[in-house]
């Protein structure tokens, strides 16, 4: 596909392109290569070219391509070069020779040739308008294309250019001027503007040879560093091997990153696992505070009021018998003595008939000294189970001879009034590892005590006690069986040796029984026909009603039945006893003290 230069047109074959001009660029639009003559027809133009444009017109061509203002020169048929005025292409037309004296406007040298001179110019202007497309096109469109009745045409003009001469001065006043049509043709690499064709060719061709003397002395600089090289491999090898090292350097830094992440990575782990420990140790020990009463909620007082205020909310009790029964409660911890409410006595006299008269499976009976129950409340409901079977073991104490004319206390405390002994006790010096665990404080909480608390009590009172721990089953079925054996050995301990009957009401007091989470006191040890054991226990945890059964001879049976324990009942993994044995001397008394820094218990087995 080939394309027009001038219009831009697609036109297939070369022949049809060659038409193409000569039909559309040519002949509908003749002008003169060697000047701004146009408009005129292809006749006329022929004849211009060869009257205007002689060959032996010197640098005819540079005259066509650079336009001059000081008029043009011809040479004659006989050799003489002659300076005239620039004429119009009328006059050229005309046959009117050049003048001499020159116009402003650029115009170019004319003469008048014969007929003869012609082929020779043709082959002057093909020759000399080689260097422009647009001259050689023209140039062999007239020599192949002029018909023969045109040239016969312009042969007669020259035979008449005698007469074409004799007119001049009359064609110099009938000529008439046309503006010459130039175009400025711009160069594509800098700002220069050129009136021709040719000269724009050799300014692009410096341009191109500035760049080729560039390139030959180009440098190859690295982009990375200040290396310059020979040639543009090299330069792609240096390039490489910065590329190379870097790679191996990020490479290296990558591996450093990836590692200082992982080690955040960790440490943030680490960090949350400690924090989530935290939390956890913080949970358990919230839950243990309230599990133990030590959580700032208030203690016997306050849980009383609250219970109180519940029953009121509820209709239980009017608001009168609510400020009533609050009065009676300070007065009773204002005074220390338990004010009986949930106190039950006799229990170990109607136990004692019982086995005497109905109980036959029995072979031996030991029973402690009398003791009375005492049940939780509500002021100690879920926690006051160790101060309830402390008050069992003193109303036991205070029927005992060998110990009631040493106790200051004559009647039985209450619960405040017992967390007050104990913090006396600690200050005395008892126990202070147990001091510590209860920040040195008791009352106002809602604080479990257990077997060292009872202890401290006791030897604060004067009183021998020891503590016996059963820290692992010992029996078939991870029962204790050790336990019971203890239990009958220090029942038998005061009964001197002989016939042994079947009931032994002993002066002992009843024993302090602690596991995980409750205590009961033992007041008493049955003995099946089987050789069998089984403990007599009363429970804080039941209530007066159901203890006062055992006082009433037509439902001792069942509640006989309920404080029984056997070995089978006793599945805690430990147990601690706390057995009271004599009194102490105020020297006994300093070494208990000084050997409860570091507290011990009897382990068995």
């Amino acid at each position: 596909m080939l394309t027009c230069e001038i219009c831009g047109e697609e036109i297939m074959l070369e022949e049809d392109m060659k038409t193409h001009l000569l039909l559309s660029h040519l002949e509908n639009d003749m002008h003169c290569p060697l000047c701004s003559l146009s408009g005129v027809s292809y006749d006329e133009l022929c004849f211009h070219i060869s009257s205007a444009h002689p060959e032996k017109q010197p640098r005819v061509q540079d005259q066509a391509y650079f336009p001059s203002t000081s008029g043009c020169s011809a040479e004659t048929s006989t050799g003489v070069t002659v300076t005239k005025k620039p004429q119009t292409p009328e006059s050229c037309l005309a046959g009117d020779s050049c003048d001499t004296a020159g116009e402003a406007t650029p115009t170019h040298a004319c003469s008048v040739t014969t007929d003869s001179v012609r082929p020779k110019q043709n082959s002057k202007i093909q020759s000399e308008g080689s260097s422009t497309g647009e001259t050689a096109l023209i140039t062999s469109t007239l020599t192949t294309q002029i018909p023969k009745t045109r040239q016969k045409s312009v042969g007669d003009c020259n035979d008449n250019s005698n007469g074409i001469k004799s007119e001049q001065s009359k064609a110099k006043q009938k000529r008439l001027s046309f503006p010459r049509k130039e175009k400025l043709l711009s160069c594509p690499m800098c700002a220069l503007v050129c009136s021709s064709s040719f000269i724009l060719q050799e300014h692009v061709e410096l341009h191109l040879q500035e760049q080729h003397s560039a390139e030959g002395e180009k440098r190859f600089e690295c982009p990375l560093c200040s290396v310059v090289c020979s040639d543009g491999f090299s330069l792609q090898e240096h390039v490489e091997l910065h590329l190379d090292d870097r790679a191996a350097v990020n490479s290296a830094e990558r591996l450093g990153l990836d590692l200082k992440m992982a080690r955040q990575l960790q440490q943030e782990e680490e960090q949350r696992r400690r924090q989530k420990e935290a939390w956890q140790e913080r949970e358990e020990f919230k839950k243990l505070q309230r599990q133990f009463g030590v959580d700032g909620r208030g203690g016997y007082c306050r849980q009383m009021e609250r219970t109180m205020e519940r029953a009121v909310a509820r209709g239980l009790i009017t608001p009168a018998e609510f400020h009533c029964k609050r009065a009676e409660m300070m007065e009773s911890l204002a005074s220390g003595i338990d004010d009986g409410r949930t106190r039950t006595q006799g229990v170990v006299r109607a136990l004692s008939e019982y086995y005497q008269t109905e109980c036959r499976d029995s072979v031996h009976v030991w029973l402690s000294a009398d003791t009375d129950h005492f049940c939780s409340s509500a002021g100690d409901k879920g926690w006051g189970c160790g101060y309830r079977n402390l008050q069992m073991l003193l109303s036991s104490l205070h029927r005992i001879d060998a110990y009631a004319p040493f106790l200051q206390e004559k009647t039985v405390p209450s619960i405040p009034r017992v967390q007050s002994m104990i913090e006396k006790a600690w200050k005395e010096g008892l126990d202070p590892h147990g001091a510590s665990h209860f920040n040195q404080r008791l009352q106002g909480t809602r604080a479990w005590i257990g077997a060292t608390e009872i202890y401290v009590l006791l030897t604060s009172l004067g009183i021998s006690a020891r503590i016996i721990d059963f820290h692992q089953p010992t029996g078939p079925g991870d029962t204790h069986t050790r336990l019971f054996d203890w239990v009958k050995q220090y029942f038998q301990y005061s009964r001197s040796s002989g016939l042994i009957p079947r009931l032994i009401r002993t002066s002992l007091p009843p024993l302090y029984l602690q596991h995980q989470g409750h205590s009961r006191s033992i007041v008493g040890l049955e003995q099946r026909k089987n050789g069998s054991l089984c403990l007599l226990l009363l429970d804080p945890g039941s209530s007066a009603s159901d203890t006062r059964k055992l006082l009433s001879k037509g439902t001792v049976s069942t509640a006989v039945h309920h404080i029984r324990k056997f070995p089978g009942s006793l599945r805690h993994k430990q147990y601690q006893v706390v057995a009271v044995q004599g009194m102490l001397s105020a020297e006994e008394k300093q070494i208990s003290i000084l050997n409860s820094r570091t507290l011990c218990a009897e382990r068995i087995p």
